[in-house]
């Protein structure tokens, strides 16, 4: 791990910005689900997870209460993960297609995952003060992934929270122009692509608005178009070949 991510990492798992959100996460770590009374619960900040060196960056809501709260990994120890690491499997993302707890061998390839929240939220929704505090660790995050061709936003929150970082930076003067809907794409001002999907929660999957054959065909497009920008060699403005 680079120096400045293990730093970055050290400071979200320290941080207690947030009352509301220190105070669920650290019930939700005492009380425990019945299933996971067992289990040492994480209850803490999440920090991101993958590989440094990704062209591909997923961009998450917030850890769930008793998924990433509990094992301290994105995505890990929930129905979202079940149905998420199976499908980056098959897409050549992961080193296998299961994740139960952070030590379980998996590793990414040519993929980061980060959220725009550290912190289990209470039914899923941070407040606008939760998201504005946690984009200090955002920005630096995104910042230092240099490689970072194609970010497919999970969500509209996630979605949001990158355009927000975008205009942060500079990059967009409005959002205007970006709506969120699964399966669209946009060609932003620095080459790279945004690409949006329905969450992999438990409500999406389960009723069939986001179904397996439509979150595979959201990461093979990402592999592919990484591909292309890299080797267009274009850093900014239009990518060759139209648009996606």
């Amino acid at each position: 791990m680079p120096h400045w991510l293990a730093i970055l990492n050290r400071e979200v798992i320290a941080c207690t910005r947030c009352p509301r959100l220190v105070a669920y996460r650290e019930q939700v770590a005492r009380e425990k689900r019945r299933a996971y009374r067992d289990c040492d619960y994480w209850g803490k900040p999440v920090p991101g997870f993958g590989d440094p060196n990704a062209r591909v960056l997923v961009m998450g809501l917030a850890p769930g209460a008793h998924g990433s709260n509990r094992t301290g990994r994105p995505f890990t120890g929930d129905a979202s993960g079940s149905f998420m690491y199976p499908v980056l499997y098959e897409t050549g993302f992961a080193s296998q297609p299961t994740a139960t707890d952070r030590n379980d061998g998996l590793t990414l390839n040519d993929l980061y995952i980060t959220a725009a929240v550290r912190c289990a939220p209470p039914d899923n929704k941070p407040t606008p003060q939760e998201l504005a505090e946690c984009s200090q660790f955002l920005d630096r995050e995104i910042t230092g992934l240099e490689r970072i061709k194609v970010v497919v936003a999970l969500g509209k929150i996630g979605f949001d929270a990158y355009l927000n970082y975008l205009r942060r930076s500079g990059v967009l003067a409005s959002k205007r122009e970006y709506l969120f809907k699964h399966g669209a794409h946009y060609q932003l001002p620095d080459g790279k692509v945004l690409l949006a999907s329905y969450h992999p929660s438990n409500q999406n999957t389960q009723t069939g608005k986001l179904t397996r054959p439509m979150f595979v065909e959201i990461f093979r497009q990402a592999a592919k178009i990484a591909a292309e920008i890299e080797r267009s060699g274009v850093r900014g403005g239009h990518v060759p070949g139209g648009t996606y």
